[in-house]
């Protein structure tokens, strides 16, 4: 009985231990559920084995304790019909013939008390195995229903492991498109053809100054000549002719 107790006492040890931190350590936590489930499934086998085997030497003990009353009132009644025997024997004057049956009696009086010795002794253990055995059921009984709540914890933990896991993988995706985001490329391209854009308006610009220095230098030679020209006059002995000023 203490061996079957033993049994249950292992079970409620691994009900009862710490699955986070075994989880924890586990490099595949879905496996190691699954070993687990595995694990109590074999444990509550074996438990129903030896608690079955309880149960069946209990109802052996009962069949005996049985057999113990049965045979207690049988020789109790061989011992009636003994004695009855012998009174009538004695009645009848035949004393000697009505001892044998006395002494039958006696036999038969020293079974049923040994029977009944043996169903007194049995009694209370049947009755101690009886209780026993209806809380070894009880603890199948919760250990099963552990056993259910294990195997829903399992799926939802898998569960909430792959979605964890899912969700981890479009972080990563979202955080490597942050990294290496495509808009940054195209913000430098533009950079790019910006400053492409100032060089040609600054060679314009260029361009456009050198065409004003020509034609200034234009206007000044211009001017030289007509300097040159009104001296040329005047050596000539002639007067330089004065433009009247323009309105």
């Amino acid at each position: 009985m203490a061996k079957k107790q033993s049994i249950l006492g292992r079970i409620g040890q691994l009900t009862r231990a710490n699955i986070n931190s075994l989880l924890d350590k586990a490099e595949d936590p879905e496996k190691m559920l699954d070993q687990l489930v595995r694990d109590y499934t074999s444990s509550i086998a074996e438990a129903e084995e030896a608690v079955a085997q309880t149960i069946g030497n209990l109802r052996l003990a009962e069949a005996d304790h049985a057999e113990d009353i049965s045979a207690a009132q049988e020789w109790g009644n061989k011992a009636l019909a003994a004695s009855q025997k012998a009174d009538s024997l004695r009645s009848s004057g035949t004393a000697a013939e009505a001892d044998k049956f006395d002494a039958l009696a006696k036999i038969a009086l020293s079974k049923q008390i040994g029977y009944e010795n043996e169903a007194k002794t049995a009694a209370p253990q049947i009755a101690s195995q009886n209780e026993v055995v209806e809380k070894l059921k009880t603890g199948l009984i919760t250990m099963k229903g552990k056993l259910e709540e294990l195997q829903t914890k399992r799926d939802q933990l898998v569960a909430r492991s792959k979605t964890a896991e899912a969700q981890n993988t479009v972080h990563d995706a979202i955080k490597s498109i942050d990294v290496l985001d495509p808009t940054s490329e195209v913000s430098r391209f533009e950079e790019k053809v910006r400053r492409e854009e100032a060089k040609v308006a600054g060679k314009s610009e260029l361009a456009a100054s050198s065409l004003d220095a020509q034609f200034e230098e234009l206007e000044g030679d211009s001017s030289s000549a007509e300097i040159e020209a009104r001296l040329s006059e005047l050596k000539s002995g002639g007067a330089a002719a004065i433009s009247p000023p323009s309105e």
